[in-house]
């Protein structure tokens, strides 16, 4: 065995690099056939150089010889068998996901997209285990299931607890473990791979027979699993796959509930866990954060909200170099079926270069009454005052007499039709970089193929906008400085183009009605200052800045709003503006605080 001192997360991205430099220039036919044949060759090297370690003799479990038809080259066997020798030397749970790391590195891209490969690091699939023991998972009986259990990156250290919290060890301790142990996988190869990872990770419990590990996994659709009550869990647990999927007419009826425009598959597996878990039980997912905030999931929210009501969310900080090739913000989440609402922790973790994990505390937070509303929760330990405020505050744009929506022009729809100069009929095109990110309007085209005067034909003449409004970026990132990207449209420059075309990537806040509550020039200053940019912080849960997120802000009163429109009459500095939005929110104790 070949003793190493690297971390986790190195050897997992050589073993990445490694398993790409041979996979990238196959078809992605050749490519799957490649990807379980070289982790095949890692794991059975991984089997031998580990079995070597603990003077066991053991045959790793059969192989599907349907699985395995690509012959590896001379170099690729050999750089499979030196992965699996340097995975032999970390914990089995390390070595699990290293070896996971290969198999989804090798992948052709569509297919780990449509599986939804992107197995869990071994710091987050303990702190969600922890976040469930919280919840009073009680591990010496629980059942648990792991419907997408790729990577054995829960069913391996899931096993480990129970042994663990049991007291007991050897054969007979791992056979009762594995009769309360289940998992769900529509990969073949990776219900294989995950089946093995476990019993490596069992392996030292009963090294000294020849006990087996009963069959854990099942290879199927999860979505198609429908479990009679005694065959539920007290557990589900896991980082199901996520991406748009086509639910076919049954599968849109079972999930109808949670259904709002297209289905996502964490989406899906959230709804789904509700029927796999039971009374009390508990559901422990890592999941994007796009279900906090977002339309499409404002009936996911609904039915957890009423079923099975969230008793933690933790959010992981950093998104880079947590999941390969996904840059979406991720958190764990713990709901609990049947639970009475009550308040919820929020805490943030951090992960540090060894693939340590600390957890942080956030504050709490409650469910809004109005159960399909975005949830408002701290994302920072700042923000704990704020949300308790926002949750007070039902006034919203549409209280104002204003809504949102997306600039109509579709430019990939229109090609042909811009131009860099002006000419007869033309009118200029707003892009997202007119407004900046101090605030202002400046009309510019500056990324490439972004020209300033867009002709419409007579069937585009409704794309041409003719009033004011506030227009707002529509995509931005959480390590930005600021999320809320506004500036005012001013009356002027459409007056003086007589219409200007605002392209699609902006949202444009403007007056439903005749005679709006407020003036526009409060919902600008709103948009545009520091506090209204923490404010939807604690409502996003990804880049997008949508219309709907955007309605959901809660918004000063009326009354509170009517003053604003004064000061700002008056000519009320910046600075002082910005205090005396903080005030509304936070009251006078905080006016000279900045909410970061």
């Amino acid at each position: 065995m070949l003793e190493t001192t690297a971390s986790v997360g190195q050897l997992g991205n050589i073993g990445a690099i490694a398993a790409r430099r041979f996979a990238e220039s196959l078809s992605d036919q050749a490519r799957t056939g490649f990807a379980r044949a070289f982790t095949a060759g890692v794991i059975q090297a991984y089997w031998n150089f580990f079995q070597e370690r603990l003077r066991c003799s053991l045959s790793l479990i059969s192989r599907v010889p349907a699985l395995f038809g690509t012959r590896l080259s001379l170099a690729a066997e050999k750089e499979a068998e030196q992965l699996g020798a340097r995975f032999a030397g970390l914990d089995p749970i390390d070595a699990g996901y290293s070896i996971g790391c290969v198999y989804t590195a090798a992948l052709p891209p569509k297919f780990r997209s449509e599986y939804g490969a992107y197995y869990t690091p071994p710091a987050l699939s303990s702190r969600l285990i922890q976040m469930s023991t919280e919840a009073s998972v009680d591990w010496k009986k629980c059942r648990v299931l792991d419907a997408s259990c790729g990577g054995a990156a829960f069913l391996a250290p899931v096993a480990l607890k129970m042994i663990e919290e049991t007291g007991t060890y050897g054969p007979k301790a791992v056979a009762a473990v594995a009769g309360r142990l289940k998992g769900f996988e529509i990969d073949p190869f990776a219900a294989w791979m995950s089946q093995v990872l476990v019993e490596a990770a069992v392996l030292p419990h009963c090294a000294s027979g020849s006990y087996r590990l009963p069959a854990l996994v099942e290879v199927c659709n999860s979505l198609d699993r429908v479990l009679d009550e005694e065959e539920k869990f007290d557990l589900v647990i896991g980082n199901p796959p996520y991406g748009r999927v086509r639910l076919d007419p049954h599968q849109r009826t079972r999930f109808a509930r949670s259904l709002y425009g297209h289905a996502n598959l964490y989406g899906v597996f959230t709804h789904a866990a509700l029927g796999w878990v039971k009374k009390n039980g508990v559901i422990g997912y890592v999941t994007p954060t796009s279900m906090l905030g977002g339309q499409y999931y404002k009936g996911l929210r609904a039915l957890l909200g009423e079923e099975a009501p969230p008793r933690a969310i933790e959010f992981i900080s950093d998104r880079e170099g947590v999941f390969e090739d996904v840059l979406q913000e991720t958190m764990l989440a713990v709901y609990k079926r049947g639970s009475l609402r009550q308040l919820a922790n929020v805490r943030f973790i951090k992960l540090n270069g060894s693939g340590n994990a600390k957890s942080l505390e956030a504050g709490t937070f409650r469910l809004p009454d109005v159960r399909s509303r975005a949830w408002i929760m701290p994302r920072t330990p700042d923000h704990a005052a704020l949300v308790h405020r926002m949750h007070e505050m039902p006034t919203r744009l549409a209280d104002y007499g204003y809504g949102v929506s997306t600039g109509p022009l579709v430019w990939n729809r229109h090609k042909g039709q811009f131009y860099s100069s002006k000419k007869e009929g033309m009118f200029p095109v707003i892009w997202a970089e007119a407004v900046t990110s101090s605030g202002r309007f400046e009309w510019r085209s500056e990324k490439r193929g972004h020209l300033p005067w867009f002709k419409p034909r007579e069937k585009d003449f409704w794309v041409i906008t003719r009033h004011p409004c506030v227009l707002v970026q529509r995509t931005t990132a959480k390590e930005q400085v600021r999320r809320l990207i506004a500036a005012e449209l001013p009356a002027s420059f459409i007056r003086h183009h007589k219409g200007v075309i605002v392209e699609n990537h902006l949202n444009m806040v403007r007056p439903i009605v005749r005679d709006p509550a407020v003036a526009t020039a409060v919902v600008t200053a709103l948009l545009k200052s520091a506090l209204m940019d923490s404010v939807f912080r604690c409502i996003n849960g990804s880049v997008a800045v949508s219309a709907y997120e955007l309605e959901s802000l809660p918004l000063p009163s009326i009354p509170d709003a009517k003053r604003l429109e004064q000061k700002i009459a008056q000519g009320l500095s910046a600075a002082d503006l910005e205090c005396e939005i903080e005030k509304i929110y936070l009251g006078s104790a905080h006016a000279a605080t900045s909410i970061a």
